[in-house]
């Protein structure tokens, strides 16, 4: 029998590959954790592998499993993909899932033979879709209800679905879960840019962003008009900075503190957006200074603006 593996990241992909254990590997590499979201058209147009839209290179294949880890944005790209299939009952037919508690990509050969993988049912559909709907709405209300929902069928997605809730602006200081775990660490002594970067065997165990928006993250508490961070240079963190020797080894070896703001930040008595300016996409959600929903981490409550 033919066998198809569908994943949510290049990393994934290559370990995938390397263990040999299907026909044909293919990922997604869409980043729906971060920025505004593609249009559905646009999304179809993208998923399309040897000439074939996705549907009718599926079909190629006797079995379609697919593979997603806890990461958010694999969490995200999964509920997608099931939206996607579900109203084609022959590929849906031939789907199984593998959900793994810990990065695909991380896996060494001894792991392969552990990961099982379960047909798709109605209820992965359902939830799929549910949880795809909320995170495209233009407010993170039904994102949020997804929490008093029963969401087992996908295991890893309950996980995902607070991570991401984590990473609206705090309710007291208007900055989510990885820009605080940033300026706590810069506390704590961390005093170079990629010392608050997450990575393996890193202290920043947030894993909900990836390299280039973290990056991100720390120019927007940096290069704004009152910083929670001095010392940042260099900027914006993008392909020119990393393609310039000079310019990349001068923002590694920044020298960075705290600025008064962001040791207020940590103390909760004040407010990044009081000072600077929000315009960031979560979801379908556009955040604004005047649109500001926000997320209350000790009553784990969404607050309306």
């Amino acid at each position: 029998m033919s066998r198809l593996i569908l994943t949510f990241e290049d990393a994934a992909a290559g370990s995938l590959k390397r263990a040999g254990i299907a026909d044909c590997v293919v990922p997604f590499g869409w980043r729906f954790v971060w920025g505004a979201l593609p249009a559905p058209g646009k999304l179809e147009d993208q998923a399309r592998f040897d000439g074939l839209g996705l549907i009718e290179f599926c079909a190629r294949f006797d079995t379609v499993e697919l593979w997603a880890d806890a990461e958010p944005n694999a969490q995200l790209q999964l509920v997608w993909l099931l939206d996607y299939l579900r109203p084609h009952s022959d590929v849906v037919a031939r789907l199984a899932l593998v959900q793994t508690n810990t990065s695909i990509g991380s896996l060494g050969p001894r792991e392969w033979g552990r990961e099982r993988s379960v047909p798709i049912h109605t209820d992965h559909l359902e939830i799929a879709s549910a949880a795809w709907s909320a995170w495209r709405a233009p407010t993170p209300a039904a994102w949020f209800d997804l929490l008093a929902q029963d969401l087992g069928a996908l295991v890893q997605l309950r996980s995902a679905v607070m991570a991401m809730l984590e990473e609206l602006p705090m309710r007291t200081t208007g900055l989510g879960a990885t820009e605080t775990r940033m300026l706590e660490l810069l506390a704590a002594g961390h005093a170079h840019p990629y010392d608050l970067f997450p990575g393996h065997e890193k202290a920043n165990e947030r894993r909900t962003f990836g390299y280039w928006e973290v990056g991100e993250l720390l120019d927007g508490l940096a290069h704004c008009p009152k910083p929670a961070i001095s010392g940042l240079a260099e900027g914006p963190f993008d392909d020119a900075l990393h393609d310039a020797k000079d310019r990349h080894d001068c923002y590694r070896q920044s020298q960075l503190s705290l600025t008064e703001l962001g040791e207020a930040i940590l103390a909760q008595s004040d407010d990044f957006s009081r000072h600077n300016p929000i315009q960031r996409w979560w979801g379908g959600t556009e955040l604004t200074n005047n649109r500001l929903w926000r997320w209350d981490p000790t009553n784990r409550w969404l607050v309306a603006p």
